[in-house]
């Protein structure tokens, strides 16, 4: 009986999984890429094997490999490195710890660097360093998104400080991406560590990881031994990272490939009528005008803008885009699950949507914090907004929140600071940024995400610079005055428009967005497409210029 290993052409009729222990058929074993189908074992592939997976057949040309110098220092321990090198190089049939190549996934152009652990462990030397600075350089003449497969235990000793350079050099090469607006991908694998991990393998804007990959920059043994510190359980474990904001997404093998052409779509524009195409064959019914709106209750208003059956952040995602991928963390340490946000297009336009979350029922809206944001929801939306500034995709943003989380901890982590962050942020992204209050606009904790040049509301949300239940109990000294202090705020939709607050209302159908939420969905994404279209006439300078003097005004005599 052979113990699981990578699928080749000449798999072993019977395995047994190194993680369960149980037998599994040689050729199932292959069919699923490597995984045991008992227990979710993700087994390493080689470097050729991971090509192979996520590539259009016949497609992946390698990227030529510079030149280097292969023994610096004329390092030796027990035996020459040069010995070891050409026994990585015999035993593995590759010239270095990765494979760089060019090709398309579902006909999306891509360039990928591969790390195969078998090499010296996929160490990080010199050779390797050049080939991935290479591929990223072609990448970038190329205009495609670059994609990092990594499988790594780190740097490579035997190089000295010349490895530890590669650190420096493959991350500025991520860099040069950045500035040319060039999307990049990372997919962790078990194991990425050390100078890998601390450096090419955690910059790409999106990261996604194989399940139980093992990510670190030093790892469990190191930490044990020198520290003498008990680990949590799962520790370093894709599922541990994702939870702390690090890792956008744990993905299964198979579903690797769909996911990654996904997100390269995204880096291809919408040709110039995509955005109007899409949404010519709509009606945003959107009210511009006060007058057109029926006075109202402000405290009726209140209510509708919390039901409960409201949609959300992700109903709408899920109704009015295309292509959505979610996005998660802040890449600090959190992910806070009361703003939610990623990747997709509305009508044939790429978007990066964010938004508040409260959810439904009472489980999902106490996990979301009731949609009030710790410091990391305000930070991973900023990172969001990072991220469409440089592909050039319009941000919207979807408000629906009490206000910002008001705890100990959310104090402690800077919530102030978090907030005012996005403030400026948002007042310089260079691209179309639409925000629409869809239920409640509660303080400065709905203003993080709502510094647009366009501002819309839904007909029944809310917007105010506190509850009224807060109003009341300062000015009023009891809430029992609430329905006075909505009143007073003059919070609603035809008051937001008639001071100029939103610049137009999208009427809900029915008695309210909560009795159909899918119409509501499309009456949403036409007037945001409007809005984009619109927008997108506008250069940066002035898309920025614009939404300043928007904010400028308030305050100032009609």
């Amino acid at each position: 009986m052979t113990v699981m290993s990578p699928p080749g052409a000449d798999v072993a009729a019977w395995l047994r999984c190194a993680g369960c222990g149980e037998t599994v058929y040689g050729k199932r074993f292959a069919r699923e890429l490597g995984v045991c189908p008992g227990c979710g074992l993700h087994t390493r592939l080689t470097a050729w094997q991971r090509i192979g997976q996520l590539f259009d057949e016949g497609s992946p040309v390698p990227v030529d490999a510079p030149a280097t110098v292969e023994d610096p220092l004329g390092f030796t321990d027990s035996r020459p490195y040069t010995g070891r090198l050409r026994e990585a190089r015999d035993g593995t049939g590759l010239d270095e710890a990765v494979v760089c190549v060019r090709g398309t996934v579902e006909g999306h152009g891509l360039v990928a660097a591969v790390m195969d652990f078998r090499f010296m462990g996929g160490s990080l030397g010199t050779g390797v360093g050049a080939r991935i600075t290479a591929a990223a350089e072609a990448a970038l003449a190329e205009r495609v998104p670059f994609l990092l497969v990594t499988a790594s235990g780190g740097a490579r000793m035997q190089e000295g400080a010349l490895s530890l350079m590669q650190m420096a050099k493959t991350a500025q090469a991520l860099a040069e991406l950045d500035e040319a607006g060039v999307l990049t991908i990372g997919a962790l694998t078990d194991p990425t560590y050390g100078g890998v991990a601390a450096s090419f393998a955690t910059l790409p804007d999106v990261i996604l990881a194989e399940p139980g990959a093992h990510i670190g920059f030093a790892g469990p043994r190191v930490i044990r031994q020198t520290i003498r510190q008990e680990l949590p359980r799962g520790f370093q474990t894709a599922e541990f990272l994702r939870g702390k904001g690090f890792v956008d997404g744990v993905v299964p093998r198979s579903a690797l490939r769909p996911a990654i052409a996904r997100l390269c779509a995204l880096q291809r524009p919408a040709t110039g009528t995509a955005g109007r195409a899409g949404s010519a064959g709509r009606s945003s019914r959107l009210v511009l005008r006060p007058e057109r709106l029926p006075e109202r209750d402000g405290w009726t208003a209140v209510q509708l803008a919390r039901h409960a059956d409201r949609p959300t952040t992700l109903d709408y995602a899920a109704s009015a885009l295309e292509d959505f991928v979610e996005l998660h963390g802040d890449r600090l340490g959190g992910d806070c699950p009361a703003v939610v946000g990623g990747v997709g297009r509305l009508a044939g336009r790429p978007v990066v949507l964010i938004g508040h979350q409260k959810g439904h029922g009472t489980r999902e809206r106490v996990e979301r914090n009731f949609g009030m944001p710790s410091p990391a929801g305000y930070r991973k939306a900023a990172r969001l907004m990072r991220l469409a500034a440089k592909l050039g995709h319009p941000v919207v943003t979807l408000i629906d929140t009490p206000g910002a989380h008001p705890g100990v901890e959310a104090e402690e982590n800077g919530q102030a600071w978090a907030i005012a962050d996005n403030l400026r942020l948002m007042s310089a992204l260079p691209v179309p940024v639409v925000a629409v209050v869809t239920g409640e606009g509660g303080s400065g904790g709905a203003l993080a995400l709502a510094v647009a040049n366009r501002v819309l509301a839904l007909s029944n949300a809310v917007y105010s610079v506190i509850s009224p239940e807060g109003c009341a109990s300062i000015l009023w000294k009891s809430q029992d005055a609430a329905d006075r202090a909505a009143a007073a705020l003059r919070l609603d939709a035809r008051e937001l428009l008639l001071h100029g607050v939103v610049d137009g209302v999208v009427p809900e159908p029915g008695e309210g967005a909560h009795t159909d939420p899918a119409a509501t969905a499309r009456l949403l994404a036409a007037a945001v497409a409007e809005a984009l279209d619109e927008l997108a006439i506008h250069d940066p300078k002035k898309l920025v210029a614009d939404r300043r003097q928007r904010f400028r005004r308030f305050g100032s005599p009609l």
